[in-house]
């Protein structure tokens, strides 16, 4: 399943408006910014956990698009680990290390954050498709249509890439000069798919321009975006999930707002 064209499953997350999905993401990722602690955000990842089941993907899909924020959570929290802000009982110290009480529970919140925040945002992602979020863009929030068309060229194209990337490579090994040097073929090979890709966008903007997408009268769409029962439940989800992680945090004194001084 692409990220960016899924495969429309029988789950009912995969017919709510994006809109609605894009709503529920950032109402989750304002609430968890707010506060710095492990309470509120291991609240809101064990409800997460839970909805994830209705998210239509299986283990296998779930674990690849997320490993980039699987990786991440964890290198996050080590880092916080070795150099957080040092309180209370010191376990470890060695020049700019130093592992305390307080470093060690800023590292869980720090890695329980990322994780609450970023998996989500990858399921919901993962689960839209380009056009229906173009056509929820333009009718439903009215932004421009030379912004929305822009995009949706864009991510269009952003399929591409691997395409590309792997022919540059069979052409550079065909010409003999892809077989040694993998870190220096690897930025040359970079820069060659960055004027690529200008290019590519260049004759798409053009070609867009000649048909009328430019134009600044007023569009008609295929398909009727609108916002149904359904995008009501995702966002009430969201509402009380974040609601739930604040209350309990705040509830058992472990709420720290961001601006404070803990």
């Amino acid at each position: 399943m692409s990220i960016l064209n899924p495969v429309r499953g029988t789950q009912a997350v995969y017919a709510i408006n994006p809109v609605a999905k894009l709503v529920a993401a950032l109402l989750l990722s304002l609430t968890l910014v707010l506060s710095i602690d492990w309470v509120s955000a291991g609240v809101a990842l064990v409800l997460e956990a839970v909805l994830f089941f209705w998210a239509g993907l299986g283990l296998r899909t779930f674990l690849l698009r997320t490993l980039p924020v699987l990786i991440a959570a964890p290198a996050a929290a080590l880092t916080t680990l070795l150099y957080g802000r040092p309180s209370g009982q010191v376990y470890l110290q060695f020049a700019l290390v130093n592992v305390t009480d307080g470093s060690i529970e800023l590292a869980v919140a720090t890695g329980l954050r990322v994780l609450a925040i970023g998996l989500p945002a990858i399921v919901l992602f993962v689960t839209i498709d380009p056009t229906d979020l173009a056509d929820g863009l333009a009718q439903v929030l009215h932004l421009p249509s030379r912004f929305v068309l822009g995009g949706l060229a864009g991510l269009r194209l952003v399929g591409l890439f691997l395409e590309d990337w792997r022919s540059l490579e069979l052409a550079r090994r065909a010409r003999g000069v892809g077989d040694s040097g993998r870190f220096r073929r690897f930025f040359s090979q970079g820069f060659a798919l960055l004027v690529l890709s200008i290019r590519r966008g260049s004759k798409l903007a053009t070609a867009m321009e000649a048909r009328g997408f430019g134009s600044s009268g007023e569009r008609t769409y295929a398909r009727a975006s609108v916002m149904g029962w359904r995008e009501g439940v995702l966002i009430a989800l969201a509402v009380i999930v974040a609601l739930a992680a604040v209350l309990v945090s705040v509830s058992t004194g472990h709420w720290n707002f961001i601006g404070s001084q803990s």
